[in-house]
């Protein structure tokens, strides 16, 4: 029961929510997903890691960003039945959707530069 109830809590934040639907689309880094959420990195950062530990979302280093996508591993049963079920929820949502435009118009190289 535990680890069904971290991954209900993981997905169960709206900003989590518009993370894993934004990473149905394509991985992303977090000074993407914070430009998109209108919060903090840190803040992203801290969703992120929750929804990682809940087997949601996985990281991977692509050069000099860790991109973030949905978890194709099976780290539990329950984070792939959620995600699966999660590409059929909420699309038509306004938040959603307007997540996923501005999300697609993003250039990480202008957005993330140090």
């Amino acid at each position: 029961m535990r680890e069904l109830l971290k991954v209900l809590k993981a997905a169960g934040d709206k900003n989590r929510l518009r993370i894993l639907k934004m990473l149905e689309q394509k991985p992303m880094c977090v000074c993407e997903l914070a430009a998109v959420l209108g919060i903090t990195q840190p803040s992203v950062s801290k969703h992120l890691s929750l929804l990682k530990e809940a087997g949601l979302v996985s990281d991977e280093r692509e050069g000099q960003w860790i991109e973030y996508r949905l978890c194709q591993e099976r780290i539990n049963q329950y984070a792939p039945l959620i995600l699966r079920q999660l590409k059929a929820w909420v699309n038509d949502d306004t938040c959603v959707k307007h997540d996923r435009k501005t999300a697609a118009s993003l250039c990480r190289q202008e957005l993330c530069k140090k």
